[in-house]
């Protein structure tokens, strides 16, 4: 097969929301050889799917549906003249060390296969869905069993019903968004089931999609076995305990010809460990610095294959972060008063992102993305380093399915020291 040579400042791996927005930051940087690499036949990532509405209050001050959203990024891309290829799999990243170089290795049906010298990567691949594999839940293998997010493209973009009489597993935003939109399209929602004792949606999500059409749902249950030989016939729904282990004499069974799988997302980060690139455990996404910059030189990432996100609007302001860092990297800037500053997660605290601040020293704030442990209310959000503590924010109430940011000043920014601590600070007797 030919191989063909190509030279960019900057190549992007993934043109939905994430990398669109970087390519524009990066554009509007002042760097102008910029290559976006998209493995669909269009632009626009997930959101093309998305066709509710609800995207775009914050970025845009409107309401604006997926399609919209994506839309006016990749006008954009185009008025702006960054060059594109769809249909497009990158098949590996490599950074050699002591090399300004970094190799990104593609294939299309177009230009065959393409060996592409960039002086900076930005990491957008987005996530993939947990699927039925990952729960190992007990039963046959019938038809009728789908992630959330293959009913979303069946239902919107393809124009299939996959079922009649609907179980979702899990309340994840997109299988509550498909409660909604199946109940719509004439199908049943029997129930929704939850492992947890909160939902790992948004509160919006709840009420709009689930409480507004009076679809069943119930907290601290989970799908014990699956019954069907050819199709999906039922399944059996039990509650569990404090430890999550199904209760003993609590089944019951409920008919259904669909099972619909809620239950997570995972960063896609195949091409980051190909490239070398330190994985964060929590977030299943790369260790980034406040400049979204990976453990390795000249690689970015940004948008859900750093950590997942629930509002679009918080991938477009992490991504254009990304795409103005990398073009500044690409243009030879360094860090003032470089340093290695480890931010930690503390008391209620899942994770944080950044992981490491490369500086204390910042022209603009400073944004700590992460999400609780568990629903608490009345709790002041902290931020120390070493034990001095440099922020405090009240919040009536937080949830493991929204994520928190805080904003430090460059003021603040200039007080930490070797290390930073985020913490949610609550009376015990307040855990819900």
């Amino acid at each position: 097969m030919a191989q063909t040579k190509l030279e960019y400042d900057i190549v992007i791996v993934g043109g939905g929301p994430a990398g669109l927005a970087a390519a524009v930051a990066a554009k509007k940087a002042g760097t102008d050889k910029i290559l976006i690499l998209e493995r669909d036949t269009r632009l626009g990532g997930i959101l093309l799917q998305c066709i509710h509405n609800g995207f775009g209050l914050h970025h845009f001050g409107e309401e604006l549906t997926g399609p919209e959203y994506a839309g006016r990024f990749v006008d954009e891309v185009k008025e702006l003249g960054i060059e594109y290829k769809t249909d497009t799999m990158v098949l590996e990243i490599a950074a050699p060390k002591d090399s300004p170089v970094r190799q990104v290795t593609a294939i299309n049906t177009k230009d065959g296969l393409m060996l592409i010298d960039a002086k900076a990567v930005i990491l957008a691949m987005g996530c993939r869905e947990r699927t039925r594999g990952a729960l190992v839940i007990p039963g046959t293998r019938p038809a009728g069993i789908f992630t959330a997010g293959s009913i979303q493209r069946f239902v919107n973009i393809d124009g299939y019903l996959p079922g009649k009489k609907v179980v979702i597993l899990g309340s994840g935003d997109i299988g509550l968004i498909m409660a909604r939109r199946l109940t719509l399209e004439g199908a049943e929602v029997k129930l929704i089931c939850e492992l947890m004792p909160f939902s790992a949606g948004l509160t919006r999500n709840i009420v709009q999609c689930v409480e507004n059409f009076n679809i069943p749902l119930k907290f601290s249950h989970t799908i014990t076995e699956i019954h069907g030989k050819e199709r999906v016939e039922g399944v059996t729904v039990a509650a569990v305990d404090k430890n999550r282990k199904p209760i003993p004499g609590t089944e019951e069974f409920v008919e259904c010809d669909t099972l619909l799988l809620s239950v997570g997302l995972i960063p896609e980060n195949e091409l980051s460990t190909g490239a070398g690139v330190a994985i964060d455990s929590s977030t299943s996404g790369p260790v980034v610095n406040e400049h979204m910059e990976t453990s390795v030189d000249g690689i970015f990432a940004c948008g859900n294959t750093v950590h997942v996100h629930d509002l679009v609007d918080f991938v477009t302001a992490e991504s254009l972060r990304a795409g103005e860092n990398a073009a500044k990297f690409v243009q030879g800037y360094k860090p003032k008063n470089p340093q290695h500053i480890t931010l930690r997660p503390g008391n209620r605290v899942r994770y944080t992102v950044p992981q490491f601040f490369e500086s204390n020293e910042s022209d603009s704030n400073v944004s700590i993305m992460f999400r609780p442990t568990d629903v608490y209310r009345g709790v002041t959000i902290t931020v120390y380093s070493n034990n001095e503590r440099i922020k405090s924010m009240k919040k009536k109430i937080v949830r493991p399915g929204e994520m928190q940011v805080v904003e430090l000043t460059p003021e603040q920014l200039a007080k930490v020291k070797d290390n930073v601590t985020v913490a949610i600070e609550i009376p015990e007797e307040d855990v819900e």
